[in-house]
C-alpha cells in the first residue's frame, strides 16, 4: 500500500489519474450565474 496502489488514494495522487478512492472536484455554481438579471427587471 503506497504510491504504488493503484487502489490508493496516495497512488492515485503518484499516477495522476482519478476514482471512487479520489473523485474529480466539480465547480459549485454561484447563485449570481443562475439568475439573469434581465428577467428580474421584467416582472
Amino acid at each position: 500500500m503506497g504510491k504504488g496502489d493503484k487502489k490508493t488514494k496516495r497512488g492515485k495522487i503518484n499516477r495522476g489519474s482519478f476514482g471512487v478512492r479520489r473523485p474529480r472536484i466539480k465547480k459549485q455554481v454561484r447563485p449570481e450565474e443562475k439568475i439573469s438579471v434581465d428577467k428580474k427587471a421584467k416582472a
